[in-house]
């Protein structure tokens, strides 16, 4: 699933509520200057002109035929079908807007659309995390490798998307991977991505330190107080930070045990993935009671924070052995360590958002007939 050297040319958007950012693809290399328009949110007309403008302006700047059209683009949505539903960010779309149909008899070309989460998981899966992690594997002399990957972006909001043995996996209703519906563990009423998000950050560090609502920080600022980069609260800092990577913790270990597969971080603030990881991974490697008053542990899994030099070895070198075969002079290779990794985008959010488009459209484009 590498298309490094493919020569098709896929056009792509990153579409936002602000901005669509247009740009054009070709061997997981982007092959010109993103073309930035306002996305017109509450305007349906202007907003289905700017993005017949904006992939007609990277249509005359490409010295090849595009072979299709494939982005990200906010959820709800039927993505398979190309409908678009009552997106928050977008509100002109409310209601369902074939868009896919729409763009692909304007420019004849086969159109793929998707949400940036699980746009973000399948690039990081082609080309990035994943790859990555199973290469200091093979390095390391260790026969695991690993094929499933879910992957979380944390902004605004808190994605997720699922890639299942070089397939992404968007479920039934195009509704797989919605981590953010997730309880929150610590707000038991409200969904995980009320304390998994740029509003979580800035709402602890508000109840904890000594400012008003109206001068509240943002998450960069909120990150330079907890490492003492700049003046501020930052035990309040520190404390944000680390009730996210609590919640996230938490989430994650409900999605890992029916996953069971590495974990990749993207979004603006995985920046501060060194403030949360810990947290995080100590949460997925925490127990739970049984009513005998027994505990378990969490997972059947042990997580390894692979962004730490020591527990990424100790992830490299995990349990193996050699066991005798019973009745038999030979022996077979042994790793009873079950384990996932958690780490850091590899790519970058955007790229790997668009990377992720780039393959998704060609594997859609190579995939049999009725297959």
């Amino acid at each position: 699933m590498k298309f490094d050297n493919d020569p098709r040319v896929v056009m792509t958007l990153d579409a936002g509520g602000t901005n669509f950012v247009f740009s054009a693809i070709r061997g997981n290399q982007e092959l010109l200057e993103p073309i930035t328009l306002s996305s017109h949110a509450d305007d349906l007309p202007r907003s289905l002109e700017t993005l017949v403008a904006g992939f007609s302006q990277v249509r005359q700047r490409l010295a090849q035929q595009p072979a299709a059209l494939s982005f990200a683009f906010p959820a709800p949505a039927d993505y398979p079908a190309g409908i678009i539903g009552n997106t928050p960010n977008l509100p002109a779309f409310r209601g369902g807007v074939a868009l896919g149909p729409m763009l692909r008899e304007k420019f004849q070309l086969p159109v793929f659309i998707n949400n940036d989460g699980d746009l973000f998981a399948y690039g990081e899966a082609i080309c990035g995390f994943l790859p990555e992690v199973n290469e200091k594997l093979r390095a390391g002399g260790s026969g695991k490798q690993y094929q499933n990957l879910f992957g979380i972006t944390l902004g605004t909001g808190f994605g997720g998307g699922i890639v299942r043995r070089g397939e992404l996996f968007i479920g039934d209703n195009s509704a797989a991977g919605e981590i953010w519906l997730l309880r929150n563990k610590l707000y038991n009423r409200c969904f995980a991505e009320e304390g998994a998000s740029i509003r979580a950050v800035q709402r602890v560090y508000l109840e904890h330190a000594r400012v008003k609502p109206a001068e509240v920080p943002t998450p960069k600022e909120i990150y330079h107080y907890a490492c003492g980069s700049a003046a501020g609260d930052r035990e309040a800092a520190i404390r944000a930070f680390e009730e996210m990577g609590e919640t996230v913790g938490d989430a994650l270990a409900n999605a890992i045990t029916l996953i069971d597969g590495l974990v990749v971080i993207g979004g603006g603030l995985s920046a501060a993935a060194e403030l949360f990881l810990p947290r995080l991974v100590e949460e997925f490697n925490g127990t739970l009671e049984s009513l005998a008053g027994g505990r378990v542990d969490r997972t059947e899994v042990k997580a390894f924070n692979l962004e730490d030099e020591a527990q990424l070895r100790a992830f490299i070198r995990g349990d193996a052995r050699q066991i005798a075969v019973p009745g038999s002079d030979q022996k077979v290779f042994y790793d009873p360590l079950k384990r996932i990794g958690v780490g850091r985008s590899r790519l970058g959010t955007s790229r790997a958002v668009s990377i992720g488009a780039y393959a998704f459209a060609l594997h859609n484009l190579d995939r049999p007939a009725g297959g």
